[in-house]
């Protein structure tokens, strides 16, 4: 198949797998899922030969829109190894999540609708991965936003998970109000939109440093969206109501990889704007470890592991903000779509098992019940605690490394919530698969079948080896600061060992949580703060503002004017009496009033 039309193949198949499940789905359940895998395959197929097939950068262009010299919008497609490198990941966890679907979703309502709803996620996460404008990112940006409201919002008969999905759709609305106006800002200092060639331009607009710092912090705020960074987090945590398998691709390869991916797409114009990264490196050192302290007090499995994700995520985007090329912050997107996928497979598994429970302090004894599960646990576990030689302690302590030589107070914080992080997944492990069973449910569960056990397996490999150096040398171009403090990795295997060994003494046998810091468990306050600025501020103002308009605008501009005019007509009204006498009466009256006021005057 031709380098030009793989690309097309790639990005419609999903497309034409969910128009098809819509029509035809509710006849076959079996049907609506083999479509979907099927379409995953095929990009998976694809996206690796393009990926072994090398060669230099290939660019497909079409203009689709043209408003004059000032404006031209293409549909376009950039296969550079970033986008290779990114089509990977996606195309390779997407058909994993879909067969783990097939087993978790067996007894689910809404079946084809789900798969209808997988493959049209991945169709616009495929978008965004090849998009080589500003103007087609930010169409599949916002449709990964509507399939994200789709997907979460499933189960859309409880209120909880409808809530869940409005609010994912309109914190991110927020984000990405902030990202158009950066898009419109850069083109309106360039003239384009397409990202080589603004990076061409940047270099004249040399005297407007704030103008750009600006434009590119407005951009930035679709990642802080999109991507769940501080302030903006709190629709992450509450999107755990969607179906296991959402929240697995929504974390590891889709709607939050998105925010990141976009960031390294645009690294080349981040580059000539230093301020900007500095912005967006303390947002992502300081949410790495805000979310790890937040992540040490939830009980909810797949809580913790979101609270995870976003503190993951802040390490990502801390590596845009610190490290000389974009592949540092991809490296550890590449490595934690791999061991944050598995884990959340993982955790759907014990839910199943425990019937859809998801309070940990339920379970325990697992270890027995469960013993794929657990070993698969155990892989993502190390890996995203940085345990050494698995893939995340390549990925995370190389972010950390630059970090601490670029900004070190952010440095050794990051470093810090590797501790955390370390903590608060093993505090999570020993609570799960350890201690005494604590309902029927746990007395009761058992394995689960070889569809959803499968993918964790293959997940569980990669979490374990997809960064070792061989593999770090065919995907990305890495390098290593210089001067990194002699303290620095003594103190990572520190925080690894400290963070686990605590979690082992408190939490291998306890029957409840020996820890309670309520401004961890209440999430820092900051739900809160956002439920009482709707409930006040902007229900107190929308009272404010009701009352004018029903007693000022409508009363004084409407009501009054328009009941004035009716009483003028109602009075003038009697005159009309539709007799012709009485007509020539009056106006018999008038002509002797008008003539004696014409003789008064004289």
């Amino acid at each position: 198949m031709s380098m030009q039309t793989a690309p097309w193949i790639i990005l419609f198949t999903p497309l034409v797998a969910a128009a098809l499940i819509m029509l035809v789905g509710r006849f076959s359940k079996t049907l609506s899922a083999s479509l979907a895998i099927l379409a995953a395959l095929t990009c998976c197929v694809l996206s690796w030969n393009l990926f072994l097939s090398g060669g230099e950068v290939q660019t497909f262009s079409h203009t689709w829109l043209s408003f004059g010299p000032d404006l031209t919008i293409p549909i376009s497609f950039t296969l550079d190894h970033l986008a290779k490198v990114m089509l990977l990941v996606v195309c390779t966890i997407s058909p994993l999540v879909f067969i783990y679907s097939l087993g978790y979703m067996r007894d689910e309502e809404g079946y084809s609708r789900f798969f209808a709803g997988l493959s049209l996620f991945l169709f616009s996460m495929l978008g965004i991965v090849l998009a080589d404008n500003f103007v087609m990112m930010f169409i599949f940006w916002e449709l990964v936003g509507v399939s994200s409201y789709i997907l979460i919002g499933h189960y859309y008969s409880k209120d909880s998970a409808a809530d869940a999905g409005k609010q994912a759709f309109i914190v991110n609305r927020i984000g990405d109000f902030g990202f158009m106006l950066g898009i419109l800002l850069l083109w309106f200092a360039t003239g384009t939109v397409v990202f080589s060639d603004i990076v061409a331009a940047i270099p004249q607009l040399g005297t407007l440093p704030l103008y750009l710092t600006i434009a590119c912090v407005l951009v930035f705020l679709g990642t802080v969206g999109k991507s769940a960074q501080m302030p903006l987090h709190v629709w992450l945590p509450n999107s755990m109501e969607g179906p296991t398998p959402v929240s697995s691709l929504l974390h590891a390869a889709t709607m939050v990889a998105a925010g990141v991916y976009m960031l390294a797409r645009i690294f080349p114009i981040l580059e000539v704007v230093p301020a900007a990264r500095e912005i967006i490196a303390w947002v992502g050192g300081i949410t790495c470890f805000a979310a790890a302290l937040m992540a040490t007090q939830q009980s909810d499995i797949k809580r913790i592991l979101a609270y995870s994700t976003i503190s993951q995520l802040g390490y990502m985007v801390l590596g845009i903000g610190v490290a000389p090329t974009s592949d540092v912050a991809m490296f550890h997107l590449f490595t934690h779509a791999c061991f944050k996928c598995l884990l959340f497979l993982a955790a759907g598994s014990v839910m199943i098992a425990m019937h859809h429970g998801v309070d940990m302090w339920e379970m325990g004894g697992l270890r027995k019940r469960l013993p794929v599960t657990m070993i698969c646990f155990i892989a993502g576990m190390l890996a995203l605690a940085g345990c050494p030689y698995t893939s995340g302690y390549f990925s995370k302590d190389l972010i950390i490394e630059w970090a601490v030589v670029k900004i070190p107070f952010l440095g050794w914080l990051s470093a810090a919530a590797a501790g955390l992080t370390a903590f608060y997944i093993f505090r999570e492990f020993y609570v799960v698969f350890f201690g005494k069973e604590r309902s029927s449910h746990a007395e009761h569960a058992k394995e689960q079948p070889i569809t959803m056990l499968v993918p964790m397996l293959v997940l569980a490999f990669f979490a374990i080896f997809a960064g070792w150096p061989f593999i770090q040398d065919h995907f990305f171009t890495l390098e290593r600061p210089d001067q990194v403090p002699n303290t620095l990795h003594p103190f990572l295997y520190g925080m690894f060992f400290g963070g686990a060994g605590l979690a082992t003494l408190l939490y291998i046998k306890a029957a409840k949580d020996p820890v309670n810091i309520p401004l961890f468990a209440n999430r820092l306050y900051i739900d809160a703060v956002y439920d009482w600025f709707v409930k006040n501020i902007q229900g107190g103002g929308a009272a404010v503002l009701s009352w004018a308009d029903r007693w000022v605008v409508d009363m004084l501009v409407v009501q009054v004017p328009s009941k004035l005019t009716w009483a003028c007509g109602f009075a003038l009204r009697f005159l009309q009496f539709g007799n012709i006498q009485a007509y020539a009466f009056f106006f018999g009256a008038g002509v002797v009033g008008l003539i004696y006021i014409l003789l008064s005057t004289k």
